[in-house]
Parts: C-alpha cells; sequence; structure tokens
C-alpha cells in the first residue's frame, strides 16, 4: 500500500500584497511544514510506502497522477491549517474526481470537520498517531470511515521522532526552508482567544520526552538543519514545561555546532520576558539561542500598549525590549492590529515603538479569527465576519469587521506600518541571508 501526503500551500503576505516586495529589503522567510505529516510519517507501519510533497515548493501535479505511477498511491493524505484550506479543498477535489481516496487531518480539518468533510473521504480530529494504524486498515479494506478521533490524548512517551528527513528530500535547490520546526510539548491549558492549540491538541500541557527532542535535535544536525522553537508554552511554570526546556538547553548545550546553526528562535510573549529569571536567560545565550520571535498582540501588555496607549503598557513594552538587548537576543517582534482595543492611533504608536527601541527588523499581521476559536464564536455571534474565503486568512487581509474603524482603514494601516517601518533599510539587504530575511 502506497500513501501520498500533501503539504498544500496557502497564500503568503507578499502574495497578497506583492507591493510588500518593493517595499521591504528583506528574504522571505520560508518555515519548514508542519510537525504534523512527519509525525504521522513516523508511526507508519514500513510495510506501507510514504511519499511526502511539499505544495508550496513544487505545485502538486494533480493532473498527472492518472497518468503514471510517479504519484499514484491508495491513499492521499492532507496536513493544513486555515489559509491553506483553499488549495487542499481543490486538489482533494480533483483527485476524488479521478477515483482516488482523499484524508485529511490537521488544525483546520480539527476545528471545522463537517466544512472539511464536503471535500474528503475521511475527516481525523485531534492528534491522528492513536488512530492511524486503523486509517491504513480501513483503507487496505476499502472501508474508510468519514470521521476518526481518538478517545484519549496520544502517550508522548510511545512518540517517535517525526519524518523531517521526508520534508528535507523534498526541498527545491532553488526554494529551501530556513528552519524546520521542533515540538517540546503538545496542549495548552489556557484559552487566549484566537488561538487553536487548545481546540487541536487538548487543554493539559504533555511535554515531549527529552530522548525524543534529543533525538529530533540529532536528526535535524544530521540534515544540517536548525530548529524553530515555536510554542512559547515552554516557558510556563505548570506541568514541568520550564522544567522540561532547561533540560532541552542542556541538550543543546551539548551540541557542538555554531550557534546560529542550532535555533532558529524561540517563540515568546513580553510578559514571559519580563518575568524570565536572569539565569534562564544566560541559560539561553549560552545554548545558541540568540533571537526571541516576540509575538504580540495576544497579551495585556502589547494589547494595552500599542491599542490605546497606556502608559504602564507602553513602559513594559519597552522594558520587554531593552531586556532583550541586554542579554544579546535579538528581538525579532511580530506586531498584530485589529484588536477590538485598537483605535486608529495604533498604526502611530507601533512606528513611534519601533523608533524609540531601535528595533531592527520586524512583521505586522492583522488580526484574523481563525475558525472554532474563541474569537470567531464572538465574532459570528456579531455578524461581524465578511466572509470564509480561507486562503485569506493569513493575517494579511482584514477578513472582519474592525470595532474602532473601517475595514479599509485597518488594511491600509497595516500597509503603512511594513511601508514605512522598512524605508530607508535598504541596508538590509546587504546582510547575509538569516539577518536580512522576515516573515511576510
Amino acid at each position: 500500500m502506497r500513501v501520498q501526503f500533501i503539504y498544500p500551500s496557502f497564500e503568503r503576505h507578499a502574495q497578497s500584497h506583492p507591493e510588500l516586495l518593493q517595499w521591504v529589503p528583506c528574504d522571505e522567510y520560508l518555515g519548514g511544514a508542519g510537525l504534523g505529516i512527519a509525525s504521522i510519517a513516523a508511526v507508519t507501519p514500513p510495510e506501507v510506502d510514504v511519499a511526502f510533497h511539499d505544495d508550496r515548493v513544487n505545485p502538486f501535479p494533480v493532473d498527472q497522477v492518472s497518468k503514471g505511477a510517479a504519484h499514484d498511491a491508495d491513499l492521499y493524505a492532507f496536513s493544513f491549517f486555515t489559509p491553506a484550506a483553499t488549495r487542499a479543498f481543490a486538489l482533494s477535489d480533483a483527485l476524488r474526481a479521478q477515483g482516488k481516496k482523499t484524508i485529511a487531518g490537521g488544525i483546520f480539518p480539527t476545528m471545522m470537520p463537517e466544512e472539511t468533510a464536503a471535500h474528503f473521504d475521511a475527516v481525523v480530529i485531534g492528534e491522528g498517531e492513536g488512530v492511524w494504524a486503523e486509517v491504513l486498515e480501513d483503507t487496505k479494506n476499502g472501508a474508510l470511515k468519514p470521521r476518526y478521533r481518538a478517545t484519549e490524548p496520544f502517550d508522548l512517551s510511545k512518540l517517535p521522532p517525526p519524518r523531517v528527513d521526508l520534508y528535507v528530500e523534498n526541498e527545491s535547490p532553488h526554494l529551501k526552508p530556513d528552519d524546520y520546526p521542533l515540538q517540546l510539548s503538545r496542549g495548552c491549558p489556557l484559552s487566549c482567544d484566537a488561538c487553536v492549540v487548545p481546540g487541536t491538541l487538548g487543554r493539559g500541557l504533555r511535554v515531549v520526552p527529552r530522548d525524543t527532542v534529543a533525538q529530533e535535535l540529532a536528526n535535524l544536525a544530521r540534515l544540517g538543519k536548525r530548529a524553530a522553537l515555536t510554542e512559547d508554552t515552554s516557558f510556563f511554570f505548570f506541568s514541568g514545561a520550564r522544567r522540561h526546556f532547561r533540560e532541552f538547553l542542556a541538550v543543546l548545550r551539548d551540541d557542538p555546532r555554531p550557534s546560529h546553526d542550532k535555533i532558529s528562535y524561540v517563540g515568546i510573549s513580553a510578559p514571559m520576558v519580563l518575568s524570565l529569571d536572569p539565569s534562564l536567560l544566560r541559560e539561553l545565550i549560552g545554548s545558541g539561542v540568540d533571537r526571541f520571535y516576540l509575538v504580540g498582540g495576544f497579551d495585556p501588555i502589547t494589547r494595552a500598549a500599542f491599542g490605546w496607549g497606556d502608559p504602564k503598557a507602553l513602559d513594559k513594552a519597552e522594558r520587554t525590549i531593552a531586556r532583550c538587548h541586554e542579554f544579546g537576543i535579538d528581538p525579532y517582534v511580530s506586531f498584530l492590529v485589529g484588536n477590538d482595543g485598537d483605535d486608529e492611533g495604533v498604526f502611530d504608536r507601533m512606528l513611534s515603538f519601533c523608533q524609540r527601541t531601535k528595533l531592527d527588523k520586524c512583521e505586522f499581521a492583522v488580526f484574523t479569527p481563525y475558525p472554532n476559536t474563541p474569537a470567531w464564536h464572538r465574532l459570528v455571534s456579531e455578524d461581524r465576519i465578511l466572509h470564509r474565503t480561507w486562503k485569506k486568512y493569513n493575517d494579511a487581509n482584514v477578513v472582519f469587521q474592525p470595532k474602532q474603524m473601517s475595514v479599509e482603514r485597518l488594511q491600509e494601516g497595516y500597509l503603512r506600518l511594513w511601508r514605512e517601518f522598512y524605508s530607508g533599510r535598504n541596508e538590509i539587504a546587504e546582510r547575509e541571508h538569516h539577518a536580512r530575511t522576515v516573515q511576510f
């Protein structure tokens, strides 16, 4: 039996707004595909032939499936998040029209199973490792079920390292991901209004065993790849997350590679930066971590600082950047506009803040109510969702009615942030790739 995994493409910021390519003198960041497919491939029995296709790198040749064996398979398995749903639906519809069987898993299928089911033969809801053996057996017997859902969270002690090698083998010489995700934990007990983690991976935080993480890091090193730690749950005190993170840093320190070759960034928020004790910050630097992906717009500090210019919050936001600089960590900031607390002064406040704190590079995003999150349900109840064209749910387009400004004002303000921040910064283009890369 053969399974063809597909990671569908999605519209990036610069594809939605090509003018960004003229304004931003940087390389576009291309992260590795999400770990969903690599994790499922790792629990696939060796007698099952697996193939992976990154549709972002090379469009999947759906019209060639029936003409040869190169992409022929017994099952076409997709994993995708919201902005990739449009492309995933189109590919699956085309495959099913040729009599092929398709199955979907990942963030969007878990959060919107009914909508996904209209385009796929089967949908996996939640973590897939616990039901994958059943999916394969049903496929073999020609009895694929419409829905698969694990009855309990997957035991991470039984989780093998993800098959990132499949991703690397699919790279293009001209388009290679800058890094690949490394997952230290799953789930989160918090209820942030726009976050999909509790709804997809559960509300209990579970850590990936140290030996598994060490093997993942070694695999990335063998493949010549850096790791990206996207989840900020590593800094939480509960469920042993911070202790586990420090154990990971010890493993990282044993890695003989130069700093830039180990970790591209660690995700974090302003309140967490301010709460970290100096010893942990020194451990981060000593382990080769020299960049924070500082995500704003979801925490009380950045919402108040930029949304309505609260002086105390602005002071905390400035101290956050100063603390990063003090310890030699580059604060790559992601600014979010469009929260309900944002008035029309939000754009000026952000640009002024960037100038005062001497930020080197950053990115800007539009608040996006991802389906089935608390924010989504709130905006649906208030009749503020403008459309469900999923490819536009990519943090670069206004897909809802803002509370304190027009749709046009928010969209224009988002573009203005990119244009004015990078105006006069052409020297960035002369740097090495890792120092001139931003996500847009």
